[in-house]
């Protein structure tokens, strides 16, 4: 297999890149940003002429100051570009150290020598050993698998040129990788965790998160067994780690014991009791008769409302309870629960700080032509987007906040926006209603926030009300946008038709004005209203409320549109740009079918990861074999024609078809597509890999 090109990003001045990472090491918060690999070149004819080009890249061995020279080395015969006359006379390679929070370097005179120490916080030197070359190893593996695309496209667009590699190849690799993570398994909680976990712990960090990635999409679940099996014995909680790794390796009875002994020892561990939660919900939804559901979803419902005990503070709790009481289509308690969700800020992953570069080279592999994929960047930028459909704000969620989106939109999917209105309205207080019964019992109108929740409800700042910029602001953003309806740009001339058809939400009653009511209000417990019996909305959710009817706002107006368009023998024109957001906003709602019809309308236009990846998902549902190959030789092109060699849900899919088809036949639909041999070869490197695993299904 060919590596990826070497993108090459050209500096004003030179080491610029470099001062300027040094710079940003004091605000790094996560796992570091992808690697830096710099250059330095002098013109052949002029020796005094040099100049300094950088990229990025994930995935390279960092496991000695050898490798990362090796590296270094390969650069040195890759002259492509603006920059063939010139030759490379040095090399620097930086690799961040998440747990010592140092920048492994590596510099490398051509010809010469090779020098390797370490950069902290405040840009001093200082030696590198071995314990730390260990920590860095680790880092950058579990950083590969973080930082990794998923074959949307959306990862890749991010940074600009990034060369992605796959960190373990092999068993052997696998092996080194697997005795690191042993090694230094119990100070993963210093790598910070997932925006969805309030505070990292043993089993909830970057690094169980990166090893449980990793056994998912190789399938190697006895290794996975074994590594948990040995940490297991230093400590209880890794139980809860060995019976995920079970469950994904169908060995559930055996999984179902390992919690069941694990939660003797430590009955109060919320990690295994969501895990034992999230099991019973799956086998309750795949339950052959409505009294086995109902048994199950009970069971599910005691472990999650026990998980909530245990970390009142940690939004996933909460959220599987929610998720729980969706699924019971206890929708009253759903929203009470959901309402209770702890909300944290959304802690993006750490990105390069670059200065503007001088020049952008970004060169293309022969191996990764293909028409429609090289079309994509010049259609891309001559469309036209609507400004409402670009203006969505759930689009833009990340973290705790589109967790909670989802949970709310499945409750819409499943019994519509008016009847999940009327629910909203039994369980809070309503703006209108309580300004009515204020006024009809001034006496009774106080409210105390702090006891008005559930047991277990955070406290207002924990919750976002206060610290999380986000939910401060929504609210106000929904009524801006409730307010300035009229002068909205409008996606037909009927809209006030069409808009009948969605009710606007009114509401809730903010909790800051129930406090301050309170404080100039005396209460009694002689009278007491009917507000006694509901509860104080959240400002999140209810912003949350107003952001769904904007999507279904959307939603109804392109649909009835659609429908008119037939009616009427006429052609529904969008761009491809619209149609991929259309697609997204119906995949939001849930409305599978409409969001496929949308992904489709985007690729007859033009090349789209993200729509041909939205597509994919549906191919994957319905074990349509020949068409997800399809898809996924498409995307696996993409993502090598953007310098990235690796993407684990890709190979996941692979593996997964090997399993169930068998890797001769897998092997053989690829072969028979009719695209040019380069083309195909990639897709069959990603079935290489699963036969180097020995994945189930892989010949011998």
């Amino acid at each position: 297999m060919p590596a990826p090109a070497v993108p090459e990003i050209s500096e004003e001045e030179l080491h610029e890149s470099i001062h300027a990472r040094t710079e940003s090491l004091v605000a790094l918060r996560e796992l570091g940003p992808p690697d830096l690999a710099h250059l330095l070149k002098q013109n052949l004819r002029n020796a005094n002429r040099q100049i300094g080009v950088y990229h990025h890249v994930t995935g390279v061995d960092a496991s000695s100051s050898a490798s990362l020279a090796a590296y270094i080395n390969t650069l040195t015969y890759k002259e492509q570009g603006p920059s063939a006359t010139n030759k490379v006379i040095e090399g620097l390679y930086c690799c961040y150290n998440a747990f010592s929070r140092l920048d492994m370097r590596v510099h490398v005179t051509i010809p010469g020598t090779v020098e390797s120490y370490c950069v902290d916080e405040r840009g001093e030197k200082r030696p590198a050993t071995d314990e730390l070359w260990l920590e860095t190893y680790l880092c950058s593996v579990i950083r590969a698998y973080s930082y990794a695309d998923n074959g949307s496209g959306e990862t890749i667009r991010k940074i600009m040129g990034v060369r992605r590699f796959n960190p373990v190849t092999s068993t052997e690799t696998e092996h080194r990788f697997l005795s690191a993570a042993e090694q230094l398994f119990f100070r993963g909680w210093q790598l910070g965790s997932d925006s969805v976990v309030q505070v990292p712990n043993n089993v909830s960090n970057h690094l169980t998160t990166g090893l449980l990635k990793y056994f998912e999409t190789t399938g190697r679940f006895a290794s996975a067994i074994n590594l948990f099996e040995k940490l297991r014995t230093q400590n209880v909680e890794v139980s809860s780690l060995l019976a995920k790794v079970l469950f994904l390796g169908n060995e559930e009875v055996q999984g179902v014991r390992v919690l069941y002994q694990a939660l003797k020892d430590s009955p109060m561990d919320y990690v295994m009791l969501d895990t034992q939660a999230e099991f019973l919900l799956k086998k309750g939804l795949a339950a052959e008769n409505a009294e086995q559901r109902e048994e199950r979803l009970k069971m599910a419902q005691a472990c999650a409302d026990r998980s909530t005990i245990a970390a009142p503070s940690e939004f996933g709790t909460w959220a599987r309870l929610a998720r729980v009481y969706v699924t019971m289509e206890d929708w009253e308690n759903a929203l009470t629960i959901l309402n209770s969700c702890p909300m944290f800020t959304y802690q993006d992953k750490d990105a390069p700080v670059m200065p503007e570069p001088k020049d952008v080279y970004l060169p293309t592999l022969p191996e990764t032509r293909l028409d429609e994929i090289d079309s994509e960047p010049e259609s891309r930028y001559a469309e036209q987007v609507d400004p409402s459909l670009l203006n969505l704000r759930a689009a833009a969620y990340r973290g705790t906040f589109k967790e909670a989106y989802g949970i709310l939109t499945e409750m819409t999917a499943k019994i519509g926006w008016d009847q999940l209105l009327k629910i909203r309205s039994t369980v809070f207080v309503m703006e209108d209603e309580y300004r009515s019964e204020r006024q009809d019992h001034p006496a009774s109108a106080a409210r105390n926030p702090s006891i008005d929740g559930l047991r277990g409800t955070p406290d207002p700042v924990s919750n976002g009300d206060a610290s999380e910029d986000e939910a401060v602001t929504q609210k106000t953003k929904g009524e801006k946008a409730a307010d300035s309806e009229s002068t909205a740009p409008t996606l037909t001339n009927g809209q006030d038709e069409i808009d009948a058809s969605v009710e606007k939400p009114i509401h809730a009653i903010d909790p800051n004005i129930v406090k301050a009511d309170g404080d100039t209000t005396a209460t009694t417990e002689e009278h007491l209203s009917k507000l006694n019996n509901k509860r104080l909305c959240e400002r999140w959710l209810d912003s949350l409320f107003m952001v769904l009817y904007e999507d279904l706002r959307v939603y109804t107006i392109w649909r009835t549109q659609m429908a008119q368009y037939k009616a009427q023998s006429m052609q529904y024109k969008k761009s491809a740009e619209e149609w991929e957001i259309l697609g997204a906003l119906a995949e939001r709602l849930q409305h599978h079918d409409e969001a496929v019809e949308a992904y489709r309308a985007c690729l007859a236009a033009r090349f789209s990861p993200r729509a041909l990846s939205g597509i994919l998902r549906m191919f994957e549902k319905q074990r349509n074999t020949r068409d997800t190959v399809a898809a996924v030789i498409r995307l696996v092109t993409w993502q090598y024609r953007w310098y990235s060699e690796f993407s684990p849900e890709l190979l996941h899919t692979i593996r997964t078809l090997i399993e169930e088809e068998g890797a001769v036949k897998v092997r053989s639909i690829i072969q028979a597509t009719s695209l040019p041999q380069a083309v195909l070869d990639l897709t069959h490197h990603y079935a290489a890999l699963c036969a180097t695993f020995r994945s189930s299904g892989t010949d011998g």
